[in-house]
C-alpha cells in the first residue's frame, strides 16, 4: 500500500483542524479563544514541516544563482590571471590538458620551506593522485592525496620525491632528489642532489627536466626541473653526481596546474596549453 509523504498528511490534517474550529466558532456554542491559540503555536511547526513557502524557495533559488554566478567569474578571473597565461604559455605544457588551480593552504615547513601545499582544485575537478603538478616555471610536485573540490601536493624537493630526469643537450638520464646519492655530500636546503645513471657529460648550467613515467604518473616528460649549479668530480664514482637549483621556488607558489590525464568530464573548464 502506498502512504502519501508525511508533510502532505500534516497538512490535510492542519487543513482539516482548521475548517472545524471555524464551524465551532461560527455556531458561537464555545468560547475558541485558548484554541486559537493553541493552533497558532502548533500549526507554525506544521507549517515549517510541511516544506518552505515560495518566498523560502525563491530565496534559495536566488542564492544558488549568486553562488554559481561567483564561482564562474572565480574561475574566469583565474584562467584569464597573468600567472594562468605565463603557465599555459610554457613549452611543457603544449597539448596538454591542464586544471589550473591556487594554493589555498600550506603545510608544516621542511628545512628549505613547506613540503607540502593543498589546491582548490579535487576529484570533481579531474584531479587524481600521483598526477603532475606545475607552475609557469617548471615542476612543482606530484599530487598524493584528492578530495572532491581540493587536493594535497607533494613539493619537488620534499624527502619522498625523487625525479628521473634528463640533462643536458644529450638527454643524460639521472635521478634528482633532496637525499645524497652516489656517495655524494648531501644538498644544502632548497637545493637537489643530481646523480647520471651512467657516465655521460654534465656541465654548470646544463638544464635539467623531467624524464617521463608510464603513464604520465607521476610525472609527465620534459618539464623543467631546474639547472645544474655544481658538477662532482668523477673519480671513485661510477658516474657523474652534481647539484640543481630547482626551476620553482616552492615558498612563493600561487596559480599552478595540475596535468591531467586522458580526456573525462570535469565541472571547471579546463585549459590548454599554447607552448
Amino acid at each position: 500500500m502506498k502512504h502519501r509523504p508525511l508533510p502532505r498528511r500534516l497538512a490535510v490534517a492542519a487543513a482539516l483542524l482548521t475548517v472545524l474550529v471555524l464551524l465551532a466558532d461560527l455556531s458561537g456554542a464555545i468560547d475558541l479563544e485558548p484554541a486559537r491559540r493553541l493552533a497558532a503555536a502548533g500549526l507554525g511547526p506544521l507549517e515549517r514541516v510541511a516544506g518552505p513557502g515560495e518566498d523560502d524557495a525563491s530565496r534559495l533559488r536566488a542564492e544558488n544563482t549568486r553562488l554559481r554566478a561567483e564561482l564562474a567569474d572565480a574561475d574566469r578571473r583565474l584562467a584569464g590571471s597573468a600567472a594562468a597565461r605565463a603557465l599555459l604559455a610554457d613549452p611543457a605544457v603544449a597539448g596538454r590538458r591542464v586544471v589550473l588551480a591556487r594554493v589555498v593552504g600550506v603545510g608544516a615547513p621542511g628545512p628549505a620551506g613547506p613540503e607540502r601545499v593543498t589546491l582548490d582544485a579535487g576529484s570533481r575537478d579531474g584531479v587524481e593522485v600521483d598526477r603532475t603538478v606545475v607552475a609557469a616555471g617548471g615542476l612543482v610536485g606530484r599530487v598524493v592525496g584528492v578530495g572532491p573540490w581540493t587536493c594535497d601536493v607533494l613539493l619537488l624537493g620534499g624527502p619522498e620525491v625523487a625525479v628521473g630526469v634528463r640533462v643536458g643537450g644529450g638527454g643524460a638520464l639521472g635521478e634528482a632528489s633532496s637525499a645524497a646519492t652516489g656517495g655524494a655530500p648531501a644538498p644544502e636546503p632548497g637545493r637537489l642532489a643530481l646523480s647520471l645513471v651512467a657516465r655521460g657529460p654534465m656541465a654548470v648550467g646544463d638544464t635539467v627536466t623531467t624524464l617521463g613515467s608510464i603513464d604520465g604518473r607521476p610525472f609527465v616528460p620534459g618539464v623543467r626541473v631546474g639547472t645544474v649549479t655544481e658538477v662532482g668530480p668523477a673519480a671513485g664514482r661510477l658516474a657523474p653526481t652534481g647539484v640543481v637549483t630547482p626551476a620553482v621556488d616552492p615558498s612563493s607558489l600561487d596559480v599552478v596546474g595540475v596535468v591531467l590525464g586522458p580526456a573525462r568530464a570535469t565541472p571547471r573548464p579546463v585549459a590548454t596549453g599554447t607552448g
